[in-house]
């Protein structure tokens, strides 16, 4: 017969697996605190970020495009702040826009229009202001032409307790 575990030894086993699984959840969830809103450099150009504040209200309008992430199915990236990136995502990347924060993008061409968040850097590609996932090109309604003009609207900066509306 198989004495149990003493009282003592078996609170310690649940507690070492608590903080054990507590670890791996903060490991799997983005890296960041707060805004990422520092100037960063690609291909030799460097990129200065609207401070939080200030981009609260921001309006811009220009050319998006969408980028197809149906690979990531079996390996998800990861964007700019940690998170990870599946087809089914509906979010944007945007070059000088703070990290993380919500948008309303309008369709200018079919005046179709949805709230994104925006989660990683891009498009770095000339002329390009948005590049958003291949779910959000579906809802605005430009997923086969591939590019559309576009009006962006910051609607907030940040997450939980860093939120600024």
């Amino acid at each position: 017969m198989v004495s149990p575990l003493p009282p003592r030894r078996s609170l310690h086993m649940k507690a070492a697996a608590a903080l054990l699984t507590a670890f791996l959840l903060a490991a799997c969830g983005p890296t960041y605190e707060g805004y990422k809103a520092k100037p960063y450099t690609v291909r030799g150009q460097t990129y200065y970020p609207l401070q939080p504040r200030e981009a609260v209200g921001y309006v811009e309008e220009g050319i998006a495009s969408h980028y197809d992430e149906s690979f990531l199915y079996i390996f998800p990236g990861k964007t700019a702040i940690g998170e990870k990136q599946y087809p089914w995502t509906k979010s944007a990347a945007h070059k000088t826009l703070p990290l993380p924060c919500k948008i309303r993008v309008t369709n200018l061409r079919n005046g179709k229009s949805i709230t994104l968040r925006v989660n990683d850097r891009g498009p770095f590609i000339e002329g390009r202001t948005l590049d958003v996932t291949s779910a959000a090109a579906k809802d605005l309604g430009f997923h086969r032409a591939g590019l559309t003009p576009v009006r962006i609207q910051v609607l907030s900066v940040g997450d939980a307790r860093w939120r600024i509306r």
